[in-house]
């Protein structure tokens, strides 16, 4: 509490708005919900504005509110970067690194590298939320997002590639007995495709041929999920043709069970990166993370 208080209830503000709530923010900081509630509220008198519009049911930062938001979260992380850097001379990195990772990307290939860093580092604690909803880092209070594609806006944040996830089409080899194996890119139009996305959307494969020229593929779509593992299910079943993530369908190609179609053509990847908030220097507990992922990653991918 006595923290809370010298610091103007900044901290309870802040996780009021991370956490969505007065009872979150209490949870987190081990505090009861009447005290969050009063820290804030004295902040508010404080200050001379309201920083929430509250409701039974919600609570949303009025403009004011979203102004002095931002600006406490840029204090309040170089609050962290001042304590990180009387810490540099320490070996281990210590204090909470929150992480959003894509679900099943993360679940496969980026949590255990996590939690091999977890293990080497005991006084770094690792929050890992799992999701693949493009989370706003600065606004959410997220340290480290790992992201898989083009990057678009990435005002305000700082960026590591960590490689680029290569795709490959693939079948069971009793598909191909029957149906026949493709030996150019256009033959694949005239497969059963088992496609990422829904039915009835335009989904078209990009190559790279021989030329160098990019090559679009439309396959007829006998399936559409919006799920990478199913998909591989699918095509284990064999059900049809896929492009799969090379990392998702290693062990199927290796013992035999999945056939790599057309391996000499190269497929559009997409590239996968580190994305945090900028900041002037790195903190410690955020550079042994970085360059765990930076050093496990790309072989993993490729």
């Amino acid at each position: 509490m006595a923290v809370i208080d010298n610091l103007g209830g900044i901290a309870a503000f802040v996780t009021a708005v991370e956490s969505g709530g007065f009872s979150a923010a209490a949870e987190r900081l081990h505090l009861s919900r009447s005290t969050v509630g009063k820290t804030v509220a004295r902040l508010e008198a404080r200050l001379g504005v309201r920083l929430f519009h509250r409701t039974t049911r919600s609570l949303n930062l009025t403009d004011e509110g979203q102004a002095y938001y931002e600006r406490c979260v840029r204090v309040m992380r170089e609050l962290e970067l001042a304590e990180d850097e009387l810490q540099q001379g320490r070996r281990a990195p210590v204090g909470r690194l929150r992480i959003s990772v894509p679900v099943l990307f993360g679940r496969l290939c980026v949590a255990p590298v996590l939690l091999d860093v977890a293990a080497a580092h005991p006084q770094l604690q690792l929050e890992i939320g799992f999701s693949d909803r493009r989370v706003e880092l600065i606004e959410e209070g997220i340290d480290l997002a790992i992201r898989v594609g083009p990057l678009a806006d990435t005002a305000g944040l700082k960026m590591r590639p960590l490689g680029e996830m290569h795709m490959l089409v693939c079948a069971t080899p009793s598909y191909l007995a029957e149906h026949g194996t493709p030996q150019t890119a256009e033959a694949l139009a005239e497969h059963n495709a088992i496609l990422y996305g829904r039915l009835g959307r335009n989904v078209s494969w990009q190559f790279i041929d021989e030329a160098g020229q990019q090559v679009m593929v439309r396959p007829c779509a006998r399936l559409a999920l919006d799920d990478l593992e199913a998909m591989a299910a699918a095509v284990r079943a064999g059900l049809g043709i896929s492009r799969l993530p090379r990392w998702l369908v290693a062990e199927q190609l290796a013992s035999g069970e999945l056939v790599a179609v057309l391996p000499g053509l190269h497929t559009v990847g997409f590239p996968v990166h580190a994305v945090w908030p900028y900041t002037r220097q790195y903190s410690a507990r955020l550079r042994v993370v970085l360059d765990a992922l930076a050093q496990a990653l790309p072989p993993l991918l490729a």
